[in-house]
């Protein structure tokens, strides 16, 4: 059996770190938090099982492996830019299109979709999912639910509210928060290290997921409890999928922003009907 090759965004978090030889200028040139570039970096470390990077007060340098490793990424990674750039044709008049990341379009925007459907049957729509800054740039969307800090996500966009972390599990999961697994969303800045920060203890997670809304169907499956944003959540609540196992919360430096074309009616009004729903 072909061996499985490592995820694309970890080669992404690699090289843009091996270019600028800083995580934190590929954080901010891939939209990520530096973070979650350092641990994808790590997590291709430990695929490969090589060090790539010396890691040193003053910065990064490359180590030989890593050296070796830069043209191989760096190339097919502009291959795959130029190949999809010839199919990009951008959307149509008469589409809204929508670029979100999968949490948001799974957790909010799939199960109220029927309202705005019967609210506004003449718009026909179209769902990009949406993580990498030149992810939305290709989609030329009408409308970007984006992830990441105030600075990351652009002077153009609103914060989506509620904007904190909550402690949910499966309603079949009997147990105290101490007692039971816990989920982590790697890659933000704000996780159970913080809510111990917040509410004393040591809580160490022992499973990881790479979004919140992975961490939430974790979650509602009974893996564990995890530590999500309450804007994902509030469906699932509603639902009763998860349940709190906690009732307190703790605020995240990153949250979802919105960002719509001012020129386009049909984005207008999928704003509106959005922020209504999450007033509610």
């Amino acid at each position: 059996m072909a061996r499985s090759l490592p995820p694309l965004t970890w080669f992404r978090a690699f090289e843009a770190a091996a270019r600028h030889l800083s995580f934190t200028a590929a954080a901010e040139e891939l939209g990520m938090t530096q973070s979650a570039i350092s641990q994808q970096v790590k997590s291709l470390e430990q695929r490969l099982r090589v060090p790539l990077f010396v890691r040193q007060a003053r910065g990064l340098s490359l180590t030989d492996h890593g050296r070796r490793l830069l043209p191989e990424v760096g190339a097919p990674l502009e291959a795959l830019a130029a190949a999809t750039a010839r199919f990009d044709a951008g959307p149509s008049a008469d589409l809204l299109t929508v670029a979100t990341s999968v949490s948001v379009a799974q957790w909010v925007i799939a199960p109220n979709l029927p309202d705005f459907t019967a609210q506004h049957p003449e718009v026909r729509a179209r769902f990009l999912s949406a993580i990498w800054p030149d992810d939305f740039h290709s989609a030329q969307a009408d409308v970007e639910i984006r992830f990441g800090s105030e600075k990351q996500v652009g002077r153009d966009a609103e914060p989506l509210l509620p904007n904190r972390l909550v402690a949910l599990k499966s309603p079949e999961l009997a147990g105290a928060l101490d007692e039971l697994p816990l989920i982590e969303a790697v890659g933000t800045s704000t996780g159970w290290r913080g809510w111990c920060e917040a509410f004393g203890g040591d809580l160490q997670p022992t499973l990881y997921a790479d979004t919140y809304g992975m961490a939430l169907q974790l979650a509602a499956h009974g893996n564990g409890v995890a530590l999500v944003s309450e804007l994902l959540a509030q469906h699932a609540l509603r639902a009763r999928l998860v349940v709190p196992a906690h009732p307190g919360s703790v605020a995240s430096k990153e949250g979802y922003f919105l960002s719509v074309r001012a020129d386009h009616a049909a984005a207008l009004r999928f704003r509106d009907w959005l922020l209504a729903l999450l007033a509610r």
